[in-house]
Parts: C-alpha cells; structure tokens; sequence
C-alpha cells in the first residue's frame, strides 16, 4: 500500500493530464447531445441523446472525483506516511564527541560482598576513567568497487553524506547532505537510470534549506528497476535558478533476502 501511494505521488501530473483529457471529451459530448437534444424533435432520438447526456455527466463527475482522490493522495496521505516512515527512520551522522564508559558494580555469586571502601585505587582525585574511541564516519552501507565519479558535490551549497557514490540501495534510506544557496527557493532530488529512459526525472521538491550536514528527506527505491542509477540533488534560488548541484552514482537491486533460521527438531 505504502508504495502504490507513492508511485501515485509521482506520477500525479500524469495522471492529472489523463484525466484532463477524458474530462475534455467528456465535456464536448455533453455539449453535442445537449444541441442535438435541442435540434430533435423525434421522442426516440431524444430519448438517445438524453442517454448519451446522463454518460458524459456521470463521466465529468467520476473525472472530478479521480482528480479529488489523487490531490488528496498527493497532499495529505502521501505526506503524512512519509512523515510516519522518517519518525520511525531517522538517524543523525555522528558527531566528534567524546563517550564515557560507565563503571559496573563488582559482584561476586555465592561469596560474601567486597568492602570496596578500604581499597586504594591510585591518587584521590581520580575519580573517573574517560575512554577515547577511534572516532569514525557514519556508515552508509555497502559501498561497490571503482563507481563513476562525482559531479558538482565541491560546494558546500549542495552535498550528499548518504547515499554516497557506489552505494548499494535497496530498501527506503534518509538522504543525508546540506542544501542551501543565497535567495534559497527550494532544493530538489532527482534520479537518472534504466527506469527513467536515460534522463532526470524529478522526485521531489523541498522548500526548507538544509545548512549542516542532516536529513534532505527520504528516497524510496522500489519504484524503480535494478540496475546502475545517477541520484543528483539541486538547489534553486528565488529566480529559479540553478546555485548548486551534487550527483551521486548508486546501484539499486532488488532487496536482500534475509535468512530464515533452521528449527530445531
């Protein structure tokens, strides 16, 4: 259900068209029945055009209602199971802060409890350990060998932490990066591969600039067909124009089976 929505999110301007002109035809046959229902003056043939009147009404208002079912799709359920996805997704990049490993309490099972008081430890005013990790990037999951290279990701106007270039996509991931130009209109994902007969289609719009590193929104790759894809993101200015760009090179694959575990006789 989740992705038929979203497939109906994308495509909405499609479907807006189709029912456009369906509408039209509609609307040019209620207008030729009604002159010739005017014209006639057989009771049979009036009887037909009257038939044919009573069609193309109930064709505008299934038109009208298909178009109402997908402004609504488009507006408030698409939306809001995106927003009920990233609540349930989101994760942030790791910051370079240090972390505390907390001392457990020593016990011992089947003896008396320790007088910890009477041991001297080192000087007094130790009084906590402070490990140091080897701090290390976010992951961003499994990353092919030798991918094309970057394009326009130079400029901190425009830049994709996740997915990176070569990434593996499979399942719905947070595109994780920074958007934001002088005059920011809004920035736009867009995506390029077998699915899109070789040219960018646009995914989506977003009018909130994103200036640190964080979450651009999510990208959802089971519309599209595996195979070797180019995810670029773009940022526009209050003229509409293009500032910055940054395009990415991702593999999309059907998703990984996960093994089902053996039971035990």
């Amino acid at each position: 259900m989740t992705a038929l929505v979203f497939l109906i999110e994308q495509i909405a301007v499609g479907l807006y068209i189709l029912a456009g002109v369906v509408g039209v035809f509609a609307w040019r046959r209620l207008a030729r029945t009604q002159r010739e229902l005017r014209a006639t003056h057989f009771e049979l043939e009036r009887d037909i055009f009257r038939y044919e009147r009573a069609n193309a009404l109930t064709a505008l208002v299934l038109v009208a209602e298909f178009s109402l079912a997908i402004l609504g799709i488009q507006r408030v359920v698409a939306p809001a199971m995106r927003e009920t996805i990233d609540a349930g997704d989101v994760f942030s990049p790791i910051t370079d802060q240090p972390f505390y490993t907390p001392t457990p309490a020593q016990v011992i099972f089947g003896g008396p409890p320790i007088d910890v008081g009477s041991v001297q430890i080192g000087q007094a005013e130790v009084v906590q350990v402070i490990a140091t990790p080897t701090l290390t990037p976010t992951p961003v999951g499994t990353i092919l060998p030798n991918p094309p290279a970057t394009a326009g990701c130079d400029t901190p106007g425009a830049t994709l932490q996740v997915p990176a270039n070569g990434m593996l996509v499979f399942e719905p991931i947070n595109v994780i990066g920074t958007a934001n130009a002088d005059n920011f209109a809004f920035y736009r994902f867009e995506i390029n591969g077998p699915s899109t007969f070789g040219s960018f289609v646009s995914l989506r719009d977003y009018n909130i600039p994103v200036m640190e590193t964080g979450v651009l929104g999510q990208f959802v790759p089971a519309f599209y067909e595996p195979g070797l894809y180019q995810f670029r993101i773009t940022v526009f200015d209050s003229t509409n124009t293009l500032k910055a760009a940054c395009m990415v090179n991702i593999t999309i694959s059907e998703p990984i089976p996960t093994p089902t575990p053996l039971q035990q006789q």
